[in-house]
């Protein structure tokens, strides 16, 4: 999407609270209404509270009224994403690029490189892969995050590959990264059991919570990214049943999955022949990350 070069606006607080009322007044939510502001208008949490504060102030906005009202409607009117809009979404310290080829990354998957850089121990060196990648933003964080690694990002879209990619060369231009079109551990063949840590934020959604999920998500996110089979486990088992193969001896999977999974994802991490599987919550406290790792080979 191609973003309107528009001068500042300049308004009172007057008008924007007018303004604001009339925008909400046609649907949606008060605080993804505030985020785009945020986002499109450059009008950020602490300006917002200034205006409340201060009925004489004026604020500038970086794009103009109309055109913020133009993509609210859209949000309201055919339940388009505010991110595929604008084409960005904030993440962690950065912000990625996206589309509807993508989904579109959640605050509760930044948890997730946080738990791999536990595990990762900030060690020198070592290779890492994220499965599935789609916007690449496991893929840059782990970049920024370890820089001496090895990085491979795997993903099955050509569409969702190429925008990872030119995340990655945004943001982590001299990063060690291998792109790889294809299915979850099969790209990274001749890199199997050389891998110190392997992330994957596959598809979970079982069937009967597809269906009922919000049209804003349902009819826009791809369906590719979100739906993982009857009963949510296809992707969550593929993923882990190559774990032993393509990790090295002590080498770490961080798997993210459905909120009610948690037992049955570490089962079939157990079953694999994983060790050390256990499990971290989310930011609501529901488990939603499994943690396995290769066992060491005796000597």
């Amino acid at each position: 999407m191609t973003k309107l070069l528009i001068a500042l606006q300049e308004i009172s607080s007057e008008q924007f609270f007018i303004w604001r009322k009339k925008e909400l007044s046609k649907g949606g939510s008060a605080e993804d209404l505030d985020w785009l502001l945020d986002l499109e208008g450059g009008l950020n949490w602490s300006t917002l509270q200034r205006l409340y504060i201060d009925p004489k102030s004026s604020v500038e906005l970086s794009n103009s009224l109309e055109h913020l009202a133009k993509l609210w409607r859209r949000h309201v009117e055919e339940n388009i994403p505010l991110q595929y809009l604008i084409g960005r979404c904030p993440w962690r310290d950065f912000e990625l690029e996206v589309n509807s080829s993508v989904l579109i990354p959640r605050q509760e998957t930044e948890l997730l490189i946080d738990f791999a850089l536990q595990r990762a121990n900030y060690h020198d060196q070592g290779r890492w892969a994220d499965l599935g990648t789609g916007s690449g933003a496991l893929a840059v964080a782990l970049a920024r995050s370890l820089p001496n690694w090895l990085g491979h990002a795997v993903e099955i879209s050509q569409q969702a590959l190429e925008l990872a990619e030119k995340n990655l060369k945004v943001l982590v231009p001299d990063a060690p990264t291998k792109m790889h079109l294809g299915s979850w551990w099969e790209p990274l063949k001749p890199w199997w059991g050389r891998f110190d840590l392997v992330v994957a934020n596959p598809p979970y959604i079982p069937y009967e919570q597809f269906q009922a999920l919000e049209p804003v998500v349902r009819d826009h996110e791809p369906q590719l990214a979100l739906y993982g089979g009857r009963d949510g486990l296809d992707s969550c088992r593929k993923v882990i049943a190559g774990a032993l193969v393509g990790l090295r001896p002590g080498g770490w999977l961080i798997l993210e999955h459905h909120h009610d999974h948690s037992e049955h994802v570490m089962t079939l991490m157990r079953k694999a022949g994983l060790l050390m599987v256990s499990y971290e919550n989310d930011l609501n406290g529901i488990k939603r990350f499994a943690i396995g790792r290769n066992p060491f080979k005796e000597s």
